[in-house]
């Protein structure tokens, strides 16, 4: 770190911190206040750190938190000269005079501590700079995550009022009636999904679950053609299993209804060129943003999607897989993993407030038949963090046909009804469509 500033002393506030404390000795109701905000970590003087943890215990055991009972807390736990003795603790009430500012002394504590993260970070970074044996890329990323972590540490819990949320929603129910838009979300281009859903919702996380080979990548492209190719809404998608030059493959067979088989070989005719090279500017306009990294760690894939947010205006993301998500515990057990990848991705659909379109694998034992929400593999937290959870299904035929009846069944979704979706499946193109009403 550089000279000028290891001499200097951390920001931070004594006064703040033991403001916030005698506040809450004063008033012990203002703990509802500061307790999801404040950590002990987040007070500078250690004496501070350690009667505030013990606050938050007196708290968790609905005790009072008064003078007397924390000096109590503090004796059990033998800390009490660490915590500055009996007269430092009878002094606290000493430097406010009531509790009525314990918001601004709280923000003050909230505002040197994030101060002291970003001089801890940058200091890290400057001497990761200089060990030349790193990958630069790998520092980069590795900085933008503490950066990533520091903002979402934080952030605060707000709580609304009943007239705030009315008001609220009637201005988004105005602005429906006014644009007469059938759908409030992103559509699909599956009609008759759309209706059921109304598109995509905003801060959603959609689960589309099936067998592998059903067609589970197939039917995401098929969504994404009408969303960026034909739409030209801004979509991002994560593909974990597959490389960008086949994926940019399928997308072509897809929309110029050239068969795959055709184009891997070559043998192509006159017309299949043309087409192909016509679906080609198409996509060439088509905001669509990919990412082809395989067993992408959780933490970079919301990095890179707060990116895509970011630069692109991206509105709707998809990922294909969740199981080739990888965290940061890679040892802890499969229900565990895939627990905290399901809340992660719900949060970051919160967050960004988009839709987040993730595909799944159910278990073996639905090979051949229906899927259910019960088959979702990996953990039951996925059916309970998404929004809507959608299953493809089909017979898979021995000889290749034209077209494949093929259906979506809506088995949860959080605010509408659930059914079945019939669709067809092109295999020759890898395409899902609309099936054609009878």
């Amino acid at each position: 770190m550089d000279a000028n500033l290891t001499d200097k002393v951390p920001p931070h506030s004594e006064e703040a911190e033991q403001a916030v404390l005698g506040a809450l000795l004063i008033n012990w109701g203002a703990m509802a206040d500061v307790v999801s905000s404040l950590k002990p970590d987040r007070f500078y003087s250690l004496q501070n750190q350690v009667i505030f943890d013990a606050m938050l215990k007196l708290y968790a055991k609905n005790a009072t938190g008064d003078t007397i009972s924390l000096i109590n807390e503090l004796t059990v736990e033998n800390k009490l000269e660490q915590a500055g003795g009996v007269a430092y603790i009878a002094s606290l009430t000493d430097t406010v005079p009531s509790a009525a500012n314990i918001d601004y002394y709280a923000k003050m504590v909230l505002d040197r501590a994030a101060r002291r993260d970003l001089i801890k970070i940058s200091a890290e970074m400057k001497a990761s700079a200089f060990e030349l044996q790193k990958n630069s890329e790998a520092l980069l990323d590795a900085a933008e995550q503490k950066i990533f972590a520091l903002a979402e540490r934080n952030e605060t819990t707000q709580i609304y009022e009943a007239k705030d949320m009315m008001i609220k929603e009637i201005e988004i129910i105005d602005a429906r009636y006014k644009s007469k838009n059938q759908f409030t979300g992103i559509p699909s281009g599956f009609a008759k999904l759309d209706t059921y859903t109304s598109g995509f919702q905003k801060s959603e996380l959609i689960i589309i679950g099936a067998r592998p080979s059903i067609g589970k990548t197939a039917f995401a492209l098929s969504m994404m053609q009408n969303i960026a190719c034909e739409r030209k809404i801004p979509c991002g998608f994560f593909s974990l299993e597959m490389s960008y030059e086949s994926i940019g493959m399928r997308l072509l067979a897809q929309e110029a209804r050239v068969p795959m088989q055709k184009i891997r070989s070559g043998l192509m005719k006159l017309d299949d060129v043309k087409r192909i090279q016509d679906s080609a500017g198409r996509w060439f306009e088509a905001p669509l943003y990919t990412v082809d990294t395989p067993n992408m760690r959780l933490l970079d894939l919301r990095a890179m999607a707060r990116r895509m947010v970011m630069n692109h205006k991206v509105e709707i993301i998809f990922i294909d897989y969740i199981g080739l998500i990888t965290t940061e515990n890679p040892n802890a057990a499969v229900f565990e993993q895939v627990s905290e990848i399901s809340k992660s991705l719900k949060a970051l659909a919160r967050e960004l407030s988009i839709p987040i379109v993730a595909l799944c694998q159910v278990a073996r034992d639905a090979e051949g038949q229906e899927p259910n929400l019960a088959q979702l593999r990996g953990s039951g937290s996925i059916e309970q963090d998404a929004d809507v959870v959608m299953f493809l299904h089909r017979d898979r035929l021995k000889e290749e046909v034209a077209a494949q009846d093929s259906k979506i069944i809506l088995a949860k979704q959080r605010n509408g009804a659930t059914g079945d979706i019939p669709i067809m499946f092109l295999p020759a193109y890898s395409r899902f469509e609309n099936k054609a009403e009878e």
